[in-house]
Order: C-alpha cells, then sequence, then structure tokens
C-alpha cells in the first residue's frame, strides 16, 4: 500500500490497502482529500463551498453563534461547515458503505454532518447529505437560533413560534435554481442519482428518507406536506409508502375514489426547515409551505409544477413530479423502518409515475434513513415533539404541565412522558389520558408516564426510578384498547395491523395521601440545570 499527501491547494489521494480500508484506518478506499489551510481530520476533503478567505468564515461562524436565518440547504451547509460540524467523504458506494457509515454517525454522539461526493458511478457533483440535524446545534441553525441554544430554552421558543406564527401564503415565482435542470419525457431517469441502499435486506433503494411529499386534497383543496418513504422502482417509477391516517393518505383514498390519479411532488433533496415541518405532526388543513413562511417571516418562494400545477420550493434541491396511479401498483418493500425493525414487510403499493425531475446544478440528497432507536430524525424530534406535546396539553386545558419528553429510545412515539404541578385528585390520568391520545401522541403509541414536577423528563432513569417507587400497578396502570396504530408496529401479528393499546402509568406520588409521601433525596430538574451551567466544566 501507498498514500501521498501534499498541502494545499493539490489532492491527495489514498491508495487503500488491497486487503481493504485504508492505510490510515481511517479513509475509506479511494477517498480523495483536498488541502485547505485549515486543517480536517485526516480522511475527510475539504467543503467546496466555504468563503475563500477566514474572514468570512469567521462572519459564518458568529451568524451561527448568534442565529440566522438560511435561504436554502447550501447556505446552511455554509453555517454548519463555519462551526466545525461538516465533513465531506468522497469515493463512498452507494451499494454498502453510505448506509454503513450512515448508521455509525447516528448511533454515535457529537458526529458530524457528512456529505457524499465523488459516489462511484455517478457523475461528480450528485451528492447525499447524511446526519444533517442530529445535534442540537444543528437543528438550531435550521431554525435560526443560537447554535448554543440550550434544551429547555430551544422548546420553549418552538412552543412560543408554534403559538404566535401566522401561515404565510407562498410566492409563486417563474423560475428559480430548481429549473436549472428540466428533465421530461423519455429523459427521465430516477439512476442517474446516487441513490443508496441503506439497509442490507431493504427490498430497494429509497431516494426520498428526508423528504417532502407534497399532495393536495382533491375535495377540500389544502396542500399538505409530509413525510414518506420513496422506493426506486426503474428510471420513471416509484413508489412512495403512506401509513393510513396519514394526511397524503387520505388525499391518496379521495382521489382513488373518485378513479383519479393523485397528483404529487416528492421533494428529496431540500431546506431542512422543510424537512422538519415534513417530518412532525401539522394539524388536518394547515399547509406546511405557509407554515415555513410564517416561521421565517416571509413567504416560500415556488414554481409550479409544469404537469400538476402544484407550488415546488424554487430553491429545493430535487424535485420528482408526477402521479400515484389508481390502476397500478407494485411491489414495495421491505425497508427498515424507525421502530429498529422490517414491520411492515413487502406490500402492493400505488406506482408513482414521474412525468418530470427537477434539479440544481450538483444536487444533493437529503438522507434521513429510519435505524434503530434513536438515530438522527429522533435526535432532533425528540425536541420539537416532546414542545409540540406539552403545548397541546396546555391547550387541552390541562394545567401545570411542566414538562414533556418524547424518549428517542422508543423512536419518540412509543414512550412519552409528563411531569405535573398536581393539582386535584384525577389531574395525573387526565394529563397522561390526553397526552396517548392527541395529535401529537395518538400514532403508534405504547407507554405513557406522568410523573411530578420534581422529575427530569428527559431523563430515562429518573422516569424509569419514578415507575418503580411511585406506582403500584393494580392503582396506576390504565389500558386503552384499539388505538391508532399501522403497519410499523412490530409488536402486532402480521394480518392484524391497525389497531394496539396503550399503557398509560401513574407515577406521580397518590394525590391523596400525598403530604406522607416519603421526600427524595438529590436535586430537582432546576437544580440540576444550575449546577450543570456552573460546573459542567469538571466532566470535561
Amino acid at each position: 500500500m501507498e498514500a501521498t499527501r501534499k498541502k494545499g491547494p493539490e489532492v491527495m489521494t489514498v491508495i487503500a490497502d488491497p486487503a481493504g480500508g485504508s492505510p490510515s484506518g481511517h479513509e475509506p478506499a479511494g477517498t480523495e482529500v483536498h488541502g485547505t489551510g485549515r486543517e480536517l481530520p485526516s480522511g475527510f476533503t475539504a467543503f467546496t463551498d466555504r468563503p475563500g478567505n477566514v474572514a468570512e468564515l469567521a462572519e459564518l461562524a458568529e451568524l451561527a453563534r448568534v442565529g440566522t436565518p438560511h435561504e436554502d440547504l447550501r447556505d446552511w451547509l455554509q453555517l454548519v461547515d463555519a462551526i466545525g460540524e461538516l465533513r465531506v467523504l468522497e469515493g463512498v458506494d452507494w451499494e454498502e458503505n453510505i448506509g454503513r457509515i450512515t448508521e455509525m454517525l447516528h448511533h454515535s454522539d457529537d458526529a458530524p454532518a457528512v456529505l457524499f461526493d465523488a459516489i462511484p458511478g455517478a457523475e461528480r457533483g450528485y451528492r447525499i447529505l447524511v446526519n444533517a440535524q442530529s445535534e442540537r446545534s444543528r437543528l438550531a441553525i435550521s431554525l435560526g437560533l443560537p447554535a448554543g441554544i440550550g434544551t429547555w430554552e430551544l422548546m420553549d421558543e418552538w412552543e412560543r413560534r408554534r403559538d404566535e406564527t401566522e401561515p404565510v401564503v407562498p410566492t409563486m415565482v417563474d423560475s428559480g435554481p430548481i429549473f436549472e435542470n428540466i428533465v421530461e419525457g423519455d429523459d427521465v431517469d430516477l439512476l442517474k442519482f446516487p441513490t443508496p441502499r441503506w439497509h442490507p435486506q431493504d427490498g430497494g433503494r429509497y431516494i426520498g428518507t428526508g423528504d417532502a411529499v407534497l399532495t393536495r386534497d382533491p375535495e377540500e383543496g389544502w396542500l399538505n406536506m409530509g413525510t414518506y418513504r420513496v422506493m426506486v422502482h426503474d428510471a420513471t417509477h416509484a413508489a412512495i409508502f403512506m401509513s393510513p391516517g396519514k394526511h397524503g393518505r387520505l388525499h391518496r383514498e379521495k382521489s382513488f375514489a373518485r378513479g383519479e390519479a393523485l397528483p404529487a411532488v416528492a421533494l428529496v433533496g431540500l431546506d431542512p426547515l422543510l424537512f422538519l415541518a415534513s417530518a412532525l405532526e401539522m394539524p388536518y388543513g394547515q399547509s406546511e409551505l405557509e407554515w415555513v413562511g410564517g416561521m421565517r417571516g416571509r413567504p416560500v418562494e415556488c414554481v409550479t409544477g409544469r404537469h400538476t400545477g402544484l407550488p415546488i420550493p424554487a430553491r429545493a434541491e430535487i424535485a420528482l413530479e408526477g402521479f400515484l396511479r389508481h390502476d397500478e401498483s407494485r411491489l414495495e418493500g421491505p425497508f427498515g423502518e424507525w421502530t429498529g425493525y422490517y414491520a411492515s414487510g413487502s406490500r402492493e403499493e400505488p406506482v408513482f409515475e414521474i412525468a418530470a425531475i427537477y434539479h440544481r446544478n450538483d444536487p444533493i440528497i437529503l438522507g434521513v434513513p429510519p435505524e434503530k432507536p434513536p438515530y438522527e430524525a429522533h435526535k432532533f424530534r425528540q425536541y420539537l415533539k416532546s414542545a409540540n406535546l406539552r403545548r397541546e396539553l396546555r391547550l387541552a386545558g390541562v394545567p401545570d404541565v411542566t414538562a414533556a419528553w418524547c424518549h428517542g429510545v422508543g423512536g419518540c412515539q412509543l414512550f412519552t412522558t409528563v411531569s405535573i404541578k398536581q393539582r386535584y385528585p384525577g389531574h395525573a390520568r387526565q394529563a397522561g389520558h390526553i397526552a396517548a391520545q392527541c395529535r401529537t401522541g395518538a400514532y403508534l403509541g405504547r407507554v405513557t408516564v406522568v410523573v411530578d414536577d420534581d422529575i427530569d423528563v428527559s431523563d430515562l432513569d429518573e422516569v424509569i426510578w419514578a415507575i418503580c417507587t411511585r406506582s403500584d400497578p393494580e392503582r396506576s396502570f390504565d389500558i386503552i384498547k384499539r388505538s391508532w396504530s399501522g403497519p410499523l408496529d412490530p409488536a402486532i401479528e402480521p394480518g392484524k395491523k391497525g389497531f394496539n393499546s396503550r399503557v398509560v402509568i401513574d407515577a406521580t406520588k397518590p394525590f391523596e395521601w400525598i403530604d406522607k409521601f416519603p421526600e427524595a433525596i438529590g436535586p430537582t430538574p432546576e437544580e440540576k440545570k444550575i449546577t450543570r451551567d456552573r460546573w459542567s466544566w469538571v466532566l470535561k
């Protein structure tokens, strides 16, 4: 084996060990690393859109530190690069190793966002971004908040925005970066994109994992943007899996009942803020595009799809426009899903017939493939879904809800915890049952725990301690039967999926003798926060 390394603008080529791997033990075989004047970890390449001088880079880092809005994925990447949380890898194959590396990143603390380029078999510049929002600092950049914001401060700000944001209708424009390349008719070719096989047992290559699928209700006219997995069938056809009850699925059912195909646009490369809006539970009838406009304080600029008439964000990376066929289906799946299993198996799903592909020059696929919990999506959803849950309880009239947490180990669905300051008999049961059945908690839940306000809901050890020491199964466990589940539920027997049951655990001190309950040792959540703010340097 041999490796040549040169500083400056020259390319550093790593020649792999014939037995596999690389001479340093870090670089994948065939990786190229470019000198940049800034120290990079071994095996990585400089981000090509990095500003050319130190002053500009420092300015971007300061903007990320204080919080600033971004326009699109390219701006977002510059901000993330400026705070040192972006890496670029070249020469990694889509067949196996992009998926393997992504899984490793998802399950490693403090892992960077990684941009894959020069993927074998694809044109240079056709890129894939993974692990984009696994860290709170990068989620903060997506929201235009200071990169160093704390957990509860971020959640408070998210809840405030949910309360105060007024929808802003998109502005339609004639053109935008998404129209830099328009591919239609016989030239449509999904296979030119380096779509990974994310998991070895997947039934195909999934181009849509960190995506947003746009559909319009054929009866009511409102626009939905939801995240549904998209599998490539061939050059011109794909499949979009939508779980029963999801808004896009409702649009599809209404359209098919009329004997009509459903127009759809799948954004498979997009701004992280658009992806957040797409991936979270929004109220029925609310347009996520309008909501993002309200969040930013200005409309999302959109072009009009040439075949469907649907709005397409003008600064998106890649848009697949076409029709979900009511009269044609093909086998879709299996696919490793967010529960950590291939629970939904394979089934016939309507064919998504691609009429046009729009993409920017050097397009970027946003990859957020599910892994065993917690993975990237759970790491950012835990903040936003938890704030949404607390907000929904407040809006439902439950008083003194002090905190809520959707635990990543349960995919931010299967295990949730709510803390309250008990005010009256039945207060804990009220909070638990509403948390288990409100919009945020209803789909594919399993365990909802209610604790007192001296418990840190984000600390699973404390939550389990409260269950073990404050609840008694005979008194404290309620079962809710025939709740909303779906094909992805691994605990339900195949052929019987659709419903499941829930357990609501009252792990609060019994209200009727709360004054006699033994006093707990240890700090309150607020005292713990003060200690960490003051003394966290001891841990480093």
